[in-house]
């Protein structure tokens, strides 16, 4: 029963050390987008903060990779959320969106932060900096109401 316990072990780390060699299509980071929700919204100080730290590794093309972001399996993981998330709702492409997708996205925003679904719980633990307080929620959700309602997407003819 060792000795097979023992291949079992031997085997897993070979895969795992195997792992390391596979590519990965990782999202690319660009900081500086002509195209984010910033070059278009004016956002206060507080909410620009809070959707920096809390959604912007996996909703924009600002990421930021922590070290174990290079280690498969967990880097597979991570670059599957970083491309749904973004596929969903993308910060950096916020101009190049609708005004019925604006709203949509910001009625999406309020909802998901009010039921507390995003972010993540799996993203929260290891990031502290995006668990979020009930009055940062309450500041998220009021400020995606807020800008929801001065979109006009009756001027989309």
């Amino acid at each position: 029963m060792k000795i097979w316990i023992k291949r079992v072990l031997i085997g897993l780390a070979v895969v795992l050390i195997l792992m390391q060699f596979w590519p990965t299509d990782r999202p690319e980071t660009i900081i500086d987008n002509p195209n984010d929700i910033h070059q278009e919204i004016v956002i206060n100080t507080e909410v620009s903060n809070l959707l920096k730290a809390a959604c912007y590794d996996c909703h924009s093309t600002e990421i930021t990779y922590p070290w174990y972001s290079n280690v498969a399996p967990v880097s597979f993981w991570i670059n599957d959320h970083i491309r749904v998330g973004s596929r969903h709702l993308n910060f950096s492409e916020w101009a190049t969106y609708t005004a019925k997708r604006k709203r949509h996205k910001l009625e999406e925003v309020f909802e998901e932060v009010e039921e507390g679904e995003m972010p993540l719980e799996s993203y929260t633990w290891l990031h502290s900096e995006a668990q979020l307080t009930q009055e940062q929620v309450d500041l998220l959700v009021n400020w995606a109401k807020s800008e929801m309602e001065k979109i006009n997407v009756e001027d989309e003819s």
